[in-house]
């Protein structure tokens, strides 16, 4: 019999196991983020009240997509498509908000 060595295209195939503990973590973060959601809604900081909501959404889709879409433990081809897309994602939004800041711009 010979030794089955490992190459390289099994080894990149090769699927990480999540316990669930991290599972339960992680859904009970999303929870807390989302009750801190609704709680920032009530609040009256005028201008920054979507700035504070951007920020909560974008923390959870950053675990949404690291744990419940195993990028965390994919290949870094896959890695950079992702960040790619994220990069892609806050220059759109900074663009949106660079306009809404300057909606009102000279009628102080």
């Amino acid at each position: 019999m010979t030794q089955h060595e490992e190459t390289p295209e099994e080894h990149e195939h090769e699927h990480h196991i999540v316990s669930p503990k991290i599972y339960v973590v992680i859904g009970a973060s999303l929870l807390v983020l989302t009750g801190t959601t609704v709680w920032a809604s009530y609040q009256e900081w005028g201008i920054f009240n979507p700035i504070a909501a951007l920020g909560i959404a974008v923390l959870k889709a950053v675990l949404v997509v690291l744990f419940f879409m195993h990028v965390k433990y994919s290949s870094k081809l896959t890695k950079l498509t992702v960040g790619a897309g994220f990069f892609t994602f806050l220059v759109l939004i900074g663009m949106t908000l660079a306009d809404y800041f300057t909606r009102a711009w000279g009628r102080w």
